[in-house]
Order: C-alpha cells, then structure tokens, then sequence
C-alpha cells in the first residue's frame, strides 16, 4: 500500500502538466489573433488619416483657387456707378419708347413739311435691305439709281428712294455703326429705329415701313422692292404716273386693282 503511492502522485502530476501546456497553446493563439485584429485595424485608422489628410489638401487648394478669382469687393462708388449705368439704360429704353409712340403719332418734323402749298409726291420707293447687302447696294447705287442723276433730282421729280432696315438685335454694336457710317457718306437710307433686323422679325418690317413713310412723306404711292431686283425705275414712274390719281389702288406682281376695306 505504501509503496503505490508515489506512482498515483506522478500520474497526477503528468495530467496537471498537460493541461497547462494546453492552456498555454490555446492562450499563445488567442494573443495572435487579436495581435493580428489590432494590426488590421491600426492599418484601416492609418488608412482613413491619409484619406482625411489628402482629402484636406484638396479643398485647401480649392479654397485657395477660388479666393484668387473671386472678384474684388464693390466699394460704395462702384455700386453708384452700377446703379447709375442701369438708371441710364431705363431712360436711354423710355425716351425711344416714347419717341416711336411720337412717330406713329405723327409729331415729326417733316410732318410739317405737309400742307395745301407743299407737293405731293408721286411715289416713295423703299428698296429692302440688310446687314450683309452692302455689295448689293453698291450694284443699285451703280445702276438703276444712278440713272436719274443724283437723289435729290429724283426728289425733284416727285421720288424718293431709300434703303430700309432695322436697327440690329444688339443694339449700338459694329452692324449698327457700319449702317450708320455708310449712311453718313451716302445719305440714302431709311432706318427703321423701332424695327429690329432679324430673321424671324422680317414679317413685322412691311408695317413698320409703310407706317412710318406715310408719316414723314406725303405721297401718291409708296413701293417696297428687294435689293435683289433689277428695278426698270422709267418703266415704274410710267406706270405709277397711269395710275396717279386713283384711290386705294395696289400694285403687285400677284394682283392688281383696288384694295378692299370692311366697313
């Protein structure tokens, strides 16, 4: 009995041994895979702050372009004139408002020119032109114009012969300046101040035309040609001469006769 003693010690012992060595391995493990999981998430965190850092730089320089082009702070001067320009502008649009709704009235200038003792005219002929008709003008000017002398001896003869356009979109740029720096050198057009010489407004340049013509001329006939036409002017002062005298007669190349009105 004695002597079985020390060998159930010694088994006892080999068991406790295993079971810390198994303790140890399983502990050695664990501390592995967490070494591992702070790596992984050491490695996410230095990911996102290089991330944040560059994402900083970033608007830094975006903040640093737009402070360098946003415009310079208007002093209490700078917004007067602003205002100014604009208070002009609203004058500059209500005068020529008003000085349209004077035409179509009929306080002009050379309304007055009209009376018992003035003579009629036998025909006020407006040859419909544009921005880009200036080679065209020039043919006119060198043919059918130029025939009957000088414009004011057509004038003498009872005619009248102009140029009619519009005034461009944008207006007082280089096609209104170009218009206006021929007509000063030729005096021979007729411009239409309230009408604007687009494609789309052509429609509009008839009534805009007659009605300010019967305004500024008296005449017994007033005639729209295209600057592309070869205008036979004897032949149309003949013709218009037939028909002098006769009231509300049109002349066209698609009907002829007199002009029908509703009573």
């Amino acid at each position: 009995m004695e002597s079985s003693l020390p060998v159930t010690t010694s088994s006892s012992s080999k068991s406790e041994r295993r079971s810390k060595s198994k303790n140890l391995q399983s502990t050695s493990k664990s501390s592995v895979v967490m070494g591992f999981l702070s790596c992984l998430a050491w490695l996410y965190v230095a990911g996102r702050l290089w991330q944040d850092a560059e994402n900083r730089a970033l608007l830094a320089n975006l903040l640093k372009k737009n402070s360098a082009q946003r415009p310079k702070v208007l002093t209490v001067e700078d917004k007067l004139m602003v205002f100014g320009c604009k208070d002009l502008e609203r004058r500059i649009v209500e005068v020529e408002m008003e000085l349209t709704l004077a035409k179509s009235q009929g306080y002009l200038k050379n309304q007055l020119q009209k009376g018992p003792s003035s003579k009629k005219l036998l025909a006020v002929i407006g040859i419909y032109t544009g921005f880009g008709g200036r080679l065209r003008r020039n043919i006119i000017r060198g043919s059918w114009m130029s025939k009957a002398d000088t414009l004011e001896k057509l004038e003498e003869r009872g005619i009248v012969i102009r140029f009619v356009i519009g005034r461009s979109p944008n207006r007082g740029d280089s096609l209104d300046h170009n218009i206006d720096k021929e007509n000063h050198a030729m005096k021979d057009f007729f411009i239409l101040d309230h009408h604007e010489e687009a494609q789309e407004e052509l429609p509009k340049k008839p009534k805009f035309f007659f009605s300010t013509a019967v305004q500024m001329w008296d005449a017994e006939f007033y005639v729209k040609v295209n600057d592309n036409v070869d205008l036979k002017l004897d032949d149309l002062i003949e013709l218009l001469q037939s028909r002098r005298g006769q009231d509300n007669a049109y002349i066209g190349c698609m009907k002829s006769g007199e002009v029908i009105t509703e009573e």
